[in-house]
């Protein structure tokens, strides 16, 4: 049976909320189960530890599950992805400035009714800058789910149309819905509408619909939350800039926070051989916070299925190093 200890931790983590630790401690208990012979359990417990895991995931993630498009707008379902994220800052490493700078929105937004009655307007346009795997997307989702509201995630290339004007009126159904349904509107991949209006092969599609997103952000009143991203920032046309009220830019993390990263995720695991985080953060120099993520993910799952009680030191180097490749 299960050591008691073990049994402590689990029932602990799960009173706490604490999900990465709760989860790490049933693999323990079935990793444990499988060194003393039984097997038929410890694949029970793996079985039903996946299943917990895929449940949560979908709990977290499901698209609509719990968000409604309003009838009137039920024509915007082809432009734009919804659901109702868990995540929060705390979820995220972040360098100081950039945490200061979103905690501040996230309080401007709480506080809006304060704001306006000294006719003042809380941020809520923000131009999200920087290479892939960086935390822009995540950005997004942790600013909604501070704020207890969904994300809409709006499908550009479905915005894009060969024929002239419907650009335009598909682009308006959205800033359309914004007033009527608070959410958090992210443009991901923002440069396919908002490049330099001389670049592209249909010049006048691509300057119609950027005008009309430039007039759009402007004249748009609503508590809604408009979030541009981009992993291109200089293909950006230069009268965008102006309409956000946040610019923010992502590099890809530091030392220090590569070591945070990797220490958080596997935290509650024990490796073959006692880990040089400082080390371990130099093979992973000029990753993106996406990678090293995966990378954990990736040395974990091998150790469930190798049915060992620590994780590989080797294995998670030999990863490292192949992202880079």
């Amino acid at each position: 049976m299960a050591a008691a200890e073990q049994i402590k931790s689990l029932i602990k983590s799960f009173g706490e909320g604490d999900e990465d630790r709760f989860f790490s401690s049933a693999i323990q208990i079935a990793a444990s189960e499988a060194r003393q012979g039984h097997t038929n359990i410890a694949q029970e417990l793996k079985f039903l530890i996946e299943e917990a895991r895929k449940n949560r995931s979908h709990q977290i993630f499901d698209r609509n599950k719990t968000v409604h498009m309003m009838p009137q707008k039920r024509e915007l379902a082809e432009l734009i992805e919804i659901f109702q994220p868990q995540l929060t800052l705390k979820d995220m490493v972040l360098s100081p400035e950039i945490h200061h700078t979103l905690a501040r929105v996230i309080d401007e937004q709480r506080k809006i009714e304060i704001l306006r009655q000294h006719n003042l307007s809380p941020q809520r346009k923000l131009l999200l800058m920087g290479p892939p795997g960086c935390g822009k997307t995540m950005t997004a989702e942790a600013i909604a789910g501070e704020l207890g509201i969904p994300v809409f995630i709006v499908r550009l290339d479905g915005i894009m149309s060969k024929f002239m004007g419907e650009s335009i009126v598909k682009l308006r159904l959205i800033f359309d819905a914004m007033p009527a349904q608070r959410a958090v509107y992210l443009f991901d991949e923002f440069d396919s509408i908002g490049s330099h209006r001389h670049i592209g092969q249909d010049v006048g599609e691509v300057k119609r619909v950027l005008n009309s997103f430039l007039i759009n952000i402007e004249k748009d009143q609503s508590n809604s939350i408009i979030i541009a991203a981009t992993n291109l920032p200089d293909a950006l046309d230069k009268a965008l800039f102006r309409r956000f009220d946040e610019i923010i830019s992502y590099p890809l993390p530091t030392k220090e926070e590569i070591v945070e990263v990797l220490s958080d995720k596997l935290r509650h695991f024990t490796f073959d051989e006692n880990p040089d985080y400082e080390q371990l953060a130099i093979s992973a120099d000029g990753l993106n916070f996406s990678d090293l993520v995966k990378a954990c993910e990736e040395v974990i799952k091998d150790m469930i299925l190798s049915d060992r009680n620590s994780l590989s030191l080797t294995l998670l180097n030999q990863i490292l190093h192949k992202k880079k490749l």
